[in-house]
């Protein structure tokens, strides 16, 4: 191990991936990350059996003299047994994520698998990074280069600072480097299914039944693509479909009618457990449907429109669609039965049903 001097951080290479680690030959505990773009000293030493690591600061603005006396001062105070009060160092992003994702209020699986592949496509050379050095350049650079898909750089840059934000509860951290982002416009997609009857030709010409059922429940029902996608027999009721956890973070009791079981009907022979089966899919169901040029949160949409249309009022298709309502009764208090949403659920699938036919 080398001895950490000013000359020699300053002629250290910075990392080509991840962060390479200098431990300084004589004070035990001063170690040198050096990243892509950022040379940090780190004090880090075992204390009651768990590893401690104290941010000291960034080269050049901390010197490698400062940093050595910094370390010999916390390695003094730790030798005396001070060290259980000395505040630990940021926690990298990946870290961060895990607690954020572990939190007393889960949301789906769906959401936390979901955000682990949203960062580890975008910021996998972030994720070993503590959060303190990541910087409003870096996220505003990283924010410029996904510019191609504009709604998809906007996304991810959210869920890290959703991340960040969550880590300043019990982390001295300053403001995130994300308030230096200038956020690309984004135009809802909002489109529908203006023409019912092509698309019942549509569905009609797919070759696969199960596929053919899977488009016929996301229209009659405005269930999430995953909601479906992702169901079990056990999960139909006679009279409702129990989702156990949904995009919320809470169960969801949908009502359903004669109409719902005769869509589902074919498909019961097919599996024991799943209603969208798949012998060539690990998870056993579909999880990629057969493309159309209607898209499932098409479906969605169309359902909550034509109830709209049909008479079926604003806040009960919130309802039927699992929306968090905006006021705090909605949110607290009222809690509508089955019996209740029944009349608007048969109300949307008579209208769908008339415009299908043509009539």
């Amino acid at each position: 191990m080398p001895k950490l001097t000013e000359t020699f951080a300053k002629k250290l290479p910075h990392a080509r991936a991840g962060t390479d680690k200098y431990w300084d030959a004589e004070i035990k505990g001063l170690v040198l990350f050096v990243g892509k773009r950022s040379k940090t000293w780190y004090f880090q030493k075992d204390v009651g059996g768990q590893t401690k690591r104290i941010l000291i600061g960034r080269f050049p603005t901390i010197s490698a003299q400062a940093a050595r006396q910094t370390a010999l001062g916390f390695a003094l105070e730790m030798g005396r047994g001070a060290g259980k009060v000395v505040q630990i160092g940021a926690p990298t992003l990946e870290a961060a994520m895990e607690v954020y994702l572990a939190r007393p209020k889960l949301r789906s699986e769906h959401h936390k698998s979901g955000t682990r592949a949203q960062l580890d496509l975008h910021l996998k050379d972030w994720m070993r990074l503590p959060l303190d050095e990541i910087s409003k350049a870096m996220v505003v650079r990283r924010h410029r280069e996904m510019a191609r898909t504009p709604s998809g750089a906007n996304h991810v840059l959210r869920s890290f600072r959703t991340i960040y934000n969550h880590a300043r509860r019990t982390c001295d951290l300053a403001e995130c480097p994300t308030m230096a982002i200038e956020w690309f416009e984004e135009t809802p997609d909002g489109r529908i299914i203006d023409d019912l009857k092509d698309w019942r030709e549509t569905i009609d010409d797919l070759a696969n039944p199960i596929h053919r059922v899977f488009y016929e429940l996301l229209l009659f029902t405005g269930l999430r693509k995953t909601e479906a996608l992702t169901l079990k027999w056990q999960q139909i009721g006679e009279d409702r479909i129990h989702l156990p956890m949904t995009k919320n973070g809470r169960s969801f009791d949908l009502p359903i009618l004669q109409l719902h079981h005769e869509i589902l009907a074919p498909l019961r022979p097919l599996s024991r457990e799943w209603v969208f089966p798949s012998p060539k899919s690990v998870a056993g169901h579909i999880t990629r449907p057969v493309r159309l040029k209607y898209n499932p949160h098409m479906h969605r949409r169309t359902f909550a429109t034509v109830a709209m249309e049909a008479g079926v009022l604003e806040e009960i298709v919130g309802r039927l669609l699992n929306h968090t309502p905006l006021s705090i009764t909605g949110q607290r208090y009222a809690r509508p039965s089955l019996d209740a949403l029944r009349p608007s659920m048969n109300l949307a699938c008579d209208e769908l049903s008339r415009r299908i036919a043509g009539k």
